[in-house]
């Protein structure tokens, strides 16, 4: 079996893909899994299927979109835990979105300080806001975890495929 040139550049852009949805799984701007589970099928793709098969694809399939479910979900759940308003839940949006342009402090503030806004707008109690705030942002924090062990699962997914 001989290398070709185009299959070498396709395994730098799969281990480029991989490691930039691993960092995604952090980073809100970058869809991390989906980018994980595109770079593990060019991989596969590249070595014709003989090693990672369509059972580990359809694992691999499965735990991306389970991520992206947790994702959603999990700041929302947050915010329902204490009964925040729905301009909390806007705000803490709105607060992860400007949030990616300040950095990794913007991203762990944004989403808090948009949720305390947005629950001071809609009922004025600073106590209460701070409430809601907090549960927003350990919601988040929560799905950023989820998403850090998914891709860590199917890293583990794809390596038990190559090997075994």
């Amino acid at each position: 079996m001989t290398m070709e040139f185009t299959d070498l550049l396709l395994w730098l852009l799969a281990i480029v893909m991989i490691g930039g949805g691993f960092i995604g799984c952090i980073y809100p701007l970058i869809p991390g899994l989906p980018l994980m589970m595109g770079g593990m099928w060019l991989w596969a793709w590249v070595e014709d299927y003989a090693r990672v098969g369509t059972a580990a694809l359809i694992t691999l399939g499965v735990l991306t979109a389970l991520g992206m479910a947790l994702d959603f979900v999990a700041g929302l759940l947050g915010a329902r835990k204490v009964k925040a308003s729905k301009e909390a839940v806007t705000g803490a949006f709105l607060g992860s979105l400007a949030g990616i342009f300040f950095g990794l402090s913007g991203m762990i503030l944004g989403p808090f300080i948009g949720a305390i806004a947005g629950e001071l707008k809609a009922r004025s109690n600073m106590g209460r806001a701070l409430d809601v705030g907090i549960a927003t942002w350990m919601g988040l924090l929560f799905g950023a975890l989820m998403k850090l062990a998914i891709g860590v699962a199917m890293l583990g997914t794809f390596a038990f495929a190559w090997f075994f």
